[in-house]
């Protein structure tokens, strides 16, 4: 029990810093630039896709006689189309949608889409909050939006529809993955699944194409270690996180990014940057013992 909570807590925190890194690389590749968000979306998904395949054929030449047995039963083994197409959705339109939006602007309605996203599907599947989890919700997210609301401007509204989009696409992606048995196939499977949908793309902008080397390294960066093997741990993670955990701790993201800028870019560290940090650890803090409170009270009833 214990070495499983400490799985899941060590996933966590790897997911989000991939998470955090991944907003980094877009932000440095698409702000500057550097390449044509088409481009980065093919690049990005195309060099997840080769590294979790190459990491399968190594576990199952590792343990050849494991995997064969375990092979005997498909359930939630190979990912899903529907997985597969939000995968696609939720990268091609975030890139699109950094045309015409500044990051806090972006940032703000991706996350709050994803967080509604995953609450009302949790509360529609049935899932009912205990009180401290609504209360924890909403004092982090309020953390969140204290955070961005400042370099807030308004959006065009083909970026908040694209952004929107992403942010529902990536939540149900995410609900999706709570019921993974195995991570890394799981995930290198859907991200297979957009291969066909990225050639599609890839025609439509074929005279449109423009990547310096710079723009394709911060893509195959993006794909390959803060995409193919941060999803992989996410979905690690996602056994041990109900749907309104999952979704509240996500809000840390934008947080770790932030000292990313202060510790990498020698950003200046404000008391609006450590006050909003406060207000989302706190938050999180109080949706998991919502959660704990929650469990209980089944437990008494049962």
């Amino acid at each position: 029990m214990q070495s499983g909570v400490f799985k899941t807590i060590v996933s966590t925190i790897f997911a989000l810093i991939a998470f955090a890194a991944n907003s980094v690389f877009c932000r440095l590749a698409l702000g500057e630039q550097t390449i044509d968000a088409a481009s980065f979306t093919i690049i990005r998904l195309l060099s997840g896709s080769l590294i979790l395949f190459v990491l399968i054929v190594l576990s199952q030449r590792l343990t050849p006689r494991q995997v064969e047995i375990r092979g005997q039963s498909k359930e939630n083994s190979n990912g899903s189309w529907l997985s597969g197409v939000m995968l696609f959705v939720y990268a091609l339109s975030f890139s699109f949608a950094y045309i015409t939006l500044d990051t806090a602007t972006g940032a703000l309605i991706l996350f709050g889409s994803v967080q509604i996203t995953m609450i009302l599907l949790s509360v529609v599947a049935g899932n009912r909050l205990h009180k401290i989890e609504w209360f924890g919700m909403v004092v982090a997210f309020g953390g969140f939006v204290y955070l961005i609301l400042p370099g807030v401007s308004a959006p065009s509204f083909s970026g908040f529809i694209l952004m929107t989009v992403s942010g529902i696409a990536w939540g149900v992606y995410t609900l999706r993955g709570r019921g993974s048995r195995k991570p890394m196939r799981d995930t290198a499977y859907n991200f297979i699944r957009t291969i066909p949908l990225l050639f599609v793309v890839f025609l439509l902008v074929l005279t449109q194409i423009n990547y310096t080397l710079e723009g394709v390294v911060l893509a195959i960066l993006s794909g390959a270690v803060a995409s193919g093997l941060g999803y992989t741990i996410w979905y690690m993670a996602l056994g041990g996180l109900s749907a309104t955990q999952a979704a509240v701790l996500q809000l840390l993201v934008p947080v770790i990014a932030a000292a990313g800028g202060v510790i990498f870019v020698s950003e200046a560290l404000t008391w609006r940057l450590v006050f909003s940090a406060f207000l989302i650890l706190s938050g999180i803090l109080f949706v998991i013992i919502g959660r704990y409170y929650a469990m209980q009270s089944v437990t008494r009833l049962n």
